[in-house]
């Protein structure tokens, strides 16, 4: 990592827990181009020829291996575009670790998008791991807009854990997913918002296989005069589960929005969702405080609870 800096090193610790060179494969990408690479036997990355981004291919039954692909932004007014694929072959049991940080220190806006394609072949697992930061002090904007397109095969597992907690200005947050035979899809969002911030989170699932399921929880916290956007679409085409749950907390004079959509499509379709938007309960707050805490201090322990 001797072609890192100071402050892309710290930004690598906080999207991706990186204290050194990780272990097994990866691909760490600096201000648009990439800055450091590593395959292994049963994990290969290769580079788009025909536009900026790259392939990861994991080997049908590769087990306990991880792949870390992390982007940091360190330059005011770089906007940097990616087209990620991945190919997970049959029976593997890969963990996969993504995320960008950005830090603006400049007047200009920052800005990463990233498009990354699931490909999870038969009774392939999957854990996936994206965290978004920000930090600086500049007047320029921290923006992301990620994409991710999952399409399971028979008897696949997929979890995605998407994290946004700390300084991003606006996010557009898209997700796409596909479901064979017997496929299940786990997604765990965590968000955070202050400021003037902006938060658009979109997910579209589609049941399309017999016995494939989905769980889709969004849990977010809204402060000052932050907005939040959070909708999911679950379409049930066979015999199938979907659920889909968003609580979030509001606070000062924030704004969100749930949107959900159920589409039965087939008699033997059983979806459901919830949603609860709300503010932190006063007893809550007043056992914290009875405990020696300020109200603030009280705050942001329920808060860090709740996104846990």
């Amino acid at each position: 990592m001797a072609e890192l800096d100071v402050i892309q090193k710290k930004i690598l610790e906080e999207v991706a827990d990186l204290h050194d060179v990780p272990e097994g494969a990866y691909n760490i990408r600096a201000n648009g181009a990439s800055a450091a690479r590593n395959t292994t036997a049963n994990i290969d990355i290769v580079s788009k020829t025909d536009k900026p981004g790259i392939d990861i291919i994991i080997k049908p039954g590769t087990k306990k291996e991880s792949v870390h692909i992390p982007v940091v932004l360190s330059e005011s007014g770089l906007k940097d575009m990616v087209y990620n694929d991945f190919y997970i072959g049959d029976d593997a049991d890969v963990i996969i670790v993504a995320g960008c940080g950005i830090s603006n220190c400049g007047d200009q806006d920052s800005q990463h998008d990233g498009i990354h394609t699931f490909h999870v072949g038969k009774n392939a697992k999957v854990r996936y791991v994206e965290k978004h930061y920000g930090e600086g002090t500049g007047k320029g904007a921290r923006i992301l807009n990620p994409v991710t397109e999952v399409y399971q095969e028979e008897g696949s597992y997929v979890y995605m854990e998407m994290v946004q907690i700390k300084g991003v200005d606006s996010t557009n947050r898209t997700n796409i997913a596909e479901l064979a035979d017997g496929a299940r899809l786990e997604i765990h969002e965590a968000l955070l918002t202050h400021g003037s911030q902006e938060a658009i989170s979109d997910y579209k699932v589609a049941l399309n296989g017999k016995k494939s399921s989905a769980d889709v929880i969004s849990r977010s916290v809204a402060k000052e005069e932050s907005v939040q956007s959070f909708s999911v679409s679950i379409e049930g085409n066979n015999e199938c589960s979907g659920h889909a749950s968003c609580d979030a907390i509001i606070m000062d004079q924030a704004k969100v929005i749930a949107i959900p959509r159920l589409d039965a499509n087939n008699v033997d379709a059983a979806l459901i969702h919830e949603a609860a938007i709300g503010k932190i309960a006063g007893d809550q707050l007043m056992k914290l405080m009875s405990l020696g805490l300020t109200e603030e201090e009280a705050e942001e322990q329920i808060v860090a609870g709740f996104l846990r």
